[in-house]
């Protein structure tokens, strides 16, 4: 089921270009790393999920890309234009081979399920 987004044509042609360049440089920086690694987690400090996915991973030997994102008192507005793009509501955010499989749980999830493996 596809996400709820505001339709363009209910968006009023003045604020189209502030829509559509809000902080777009952290989200090309996201997409750009995505296209370049297998894996991306993309989190922030002071954050445990991130700590976690990333230790699991590293448990599993599995090479993946940080991309660090200020902390709970910096950088919350661009945080929240990438919230906005992937529809995730939290830290981190984990692609694998371009795909948003979740967060942290999600990703112990697929491991305990061992269907990660399929995945990468």
């Amino acid at each position: 089921m596809p996400r709820q987004i505001l339709a363009a044509k209910n968006i009023h042609p003045a604020v189209k270009k502030k829509i559509a360049d809000n902080h777009a440089d952290i989200i090309t920086e996201v997409q750009d790393a995505i296209a370049k690694h297998k894996v991306v987690v993309v989190g922030m400090a002071q954050n445990p999920a991130p700590k976690r996915a990333r230790k699991t991973l590293d448990k599993l030997g599995i090479e993946h890309t940080y991309l660090e994102y200020g902390n709970y008192f910096k950088l919350w507005r661009r945080r929240n234009a990438l919230k906005m793009w992937t529809g995730w509501p939290s830290f981190p955010m984990i692609f694998i081979n371009g795909t948003l499989i979740g967060g942290s749980s999600d990703l112990t999830a697929l491991v305990e399920a061992d269907k990660l493996d399929k995945l990468l």
